[in-house]
């Protein structure tokens, strides 16, 4: 039995299943420090380099695995850094538990050091956010968080003032006025509409002639049932960023992600269905879905309060992908007229056309495409891939092609910088004996990456297989960034606000300890990429990529053509090479 707060919190968190907890120490936690010493270390403390990065940490390790992720901050600032990897939790619909220190009962209210509102604070990230003021709250409380987490999935926070962790445990919850026990557990409820909703779901679908699917995240454990739908009605299915692992790329009618980072495929797909269905997914960019009344619609989601805002639909369903998937089936005919599949999957051919030229288009030095396009062959069949904030996302999104069995994911929805290495650590903890992939720009590098890297320093000899591989796209540009001034903007560069410091990311790894690859030529690329596969450590490959090479959307407007026109005009410092590298030839490719 637990002698003191610290070690029961511990013991209710190895009963409800938690193996791991992210975080970074300090005196506010003082108390629950001491708890995982006695503890043996269990659940295992994974010290990040900051308390942003155990939050991330904890995000990707809801996302690979499908349970709560845990990180551990102390007070004050501590809680704060936290942040941001909680509300990227919060957006991508992450369970995560914050545990986070507070100044002793006695000096709250009193402007003490390091004295936050912590409960203010964690009020608009998190489902659930509560302060343990006696030991004979802590049952219930922790099995409220848990709870809330899963059935939200959301950040919870829970915040223990530094004396209240010293406390003696209550060995009893008493059985008497105004107490909780508590209780451990939950068992997840098989959400489906009725019976009559499916039948009209069905005949909505029947009677249109172009299906198009949209899936995201939340029909991950759908994709057998998505593939039967698409094979009966003959659509195609377009994937949310979210939902990019849902379905291999390999499919010929999975037309792969859509929206501004996403595939022409995608986009005619859905400019040119009759039948619209977005199965588990929140995907916001309302223009690159069917036009306002062109397509009759149909959601599914388990989320009620996010269902129905991005389409006027004709029907909302109201429940699992999976289970309402598996209801509907029953009731779709097989349609013979083939003919709009046809399309899909020529569109799908000359799609892949078009970007394996663009991506062997010569650059200086290298053209960044080039570097994820070789990489998709070269993925071994189980791992992981995470992709950062960036220009670098647009070629994770349209050049890599995942296949059965692999998983990715990125910030979504929060779009943050900073997640690729941390979401990848996680990635790595919970599955050691798979590779592990992480495509980060050097801005996200230069901002944590690197910090980061001494995480895996620490650790890596810890698992199973040494496949960790951190990709750098070195072009000293925050270039996601310039290109939407450009685009967007009708703004030339600003070259103050853009430049990085230029930084050989390969002897930093050499320095401390990893091992780094230099891609310099496109000669290099392979060889870079089957090496870091078959390294016996974890390798950094910087990769000097043309900052100059458009991440262009699938469908340019004539106003982003302006745009980019009049960022050339008003003397773009670049805008020699962006004419050299043939912007004006890329443009005709995709207006239409």
């Amino acid at each position: 039995m637990a002698d003191n707060v610290g070690d029961f919190l511990l013991e209710r968190l190895r009963q409800w299943g938690v193996k791991r907890i992210y975080g970074f120490p300090g005196d506010g936690i003082n108390g629950i420090m001491g708890a995982l010493g006695r503890a043996d270390n269990q659940p295992k403390f994974v010290q990040a380099r900051h308390e942003e990065m155990s939050a991330f940490m904890a995000c990707g390790h809801a996302k690979f695995t499908g349970e709560v992720g845990v990180c551990i901050a102390t007070s004050g600032p501590g809680a704060i850094h936290t942040l941001n990897g909680l509300y990227d939790a919060k957006l991508d619909h992450q369970p995560v538990l914050a545990i986070v220190g507070q100044q002793p009962r006695t000096a709250l209210g009193e402007h003490y050091q390091q004295e936050v509102d912590l409960q203010t604070l964690f009020k608009d990230v998190t489902a659930y956010v509560q302060t343990v003021m006696s030991p004979e709250q802590l049952p219930a409380v922790i099995d409220q968080a848990m709870r809330t987490a899963i059935a939200e999935r959301s950040p919870v926070c829970l915040i223990f003032p530094a004396d209240v962790q010293e406390l003696d445990a209550v060995k009893e919850t008493p059985h008497k006025f105004k107490m909780s026990p508590g209780s451990l557990g939950m068992v997840k409820p098989r959400v489906l509409p009725p019976d009559a909703s499916i039948r009209e779901a069905a005949q909505i679908i029947n009677g249109g002639k172009k299906v198009g699917i949209l899936v995201g995240q939340g029909a991950r454990s759908a994709a057998d049932e998505v593939i039967e739908l698409a094979e009966r009605t003959g659509g195609g299915v377009a994937k949310a960023l979210l939902g990019k692992d849902v379905l291999p790329d390999d499919l010929p009618f999975v037309t792969g992600s859509i929206g501004l980072l996403g595939t022409y495929p995608s986009y005619e797909l859905m400019m040119g269905c009759d039948t619209f269905l977005m199965i588990g997914s929140n995907f916001p960019y309302a223009q690159f879905l069917p036009k306002f009344g062109q397509a009759r619609g149909i959601q599914i989601d388990i989320d009620g309060k996010l269902i129905g805002l991005r389409y006027p639909m004709e029907l909302n369903l109201v429940g699992d992908a999976k289970s309402t998937l598996q209801a509907l089936l029953p009731f779709i005919d097989r349609k013979e007229d083939r003919s709009w599949r046809e399309t899909i999957e020529k569109n799908n051919q000359t799609w892949n056309e078009i970007i394996e030229k663009r991506a062997h288009q010569s650059a200086d030095p290298v053209n960044p495409q080039r570097v994820f396009w070789e990489l998709s062959p070269l993925l071994p069949d189980d791992c992981i891939v995470t992709a950062d904030s960036g220009s670098g996302t647009n070629w994770f999104a349209r050049d890599v092609k995942l296949r059965k069995g692999m998983q990715a994911s990125l910030s979504g929805t929060l779009a943050t910088m900073g997640c690729g290495v941390p979401y990848a650590i996680a990635a790595k903890f919970c599955h050691p004996n798979q590779p592990v992939v992480a495509l980060v720009g050097d801005g996200a590098m230069q901002m944590n990456g690197m910090a980061e890297l001494l995480t895996v320093r620490k650790y890596w000899e810890e698992w199973d297989n040494p496949q960790f591989i951190v990709l750098v796209v070195h072009n000293n540009d925050l270039n996601q960034v310039t290109w939407e001034m450009r685009v967007m903007e009708g703004d030339p560069k600003f070259e103050a606000a853009q430049v990085l410091p230029d930084m050989n990311y390969a002897a930093f790894a050499d320095m401390i300890g990893l091992e780094g690859i230099r891609v310099e030529r496109t000669e290099d690329i392979v060889p870079a990429w089957e090496h870091a596969f078959s390294a016996s450590r974890p390798i950094v490959i910087d990769a000097l990529c043309d900052p100059e090479v458009p991440p262009l959307p699938p469908h340019t407007t004539f106003d982003q053509a302006m745009g980019m026109l009049k960022s050339l005009i008003k003397g773009d410092p670049e805008a020699g090479d962006i004419i050299k590298h043939g912007f004006k030839g890329k443009i005709a490719e995709y207006v239409h």
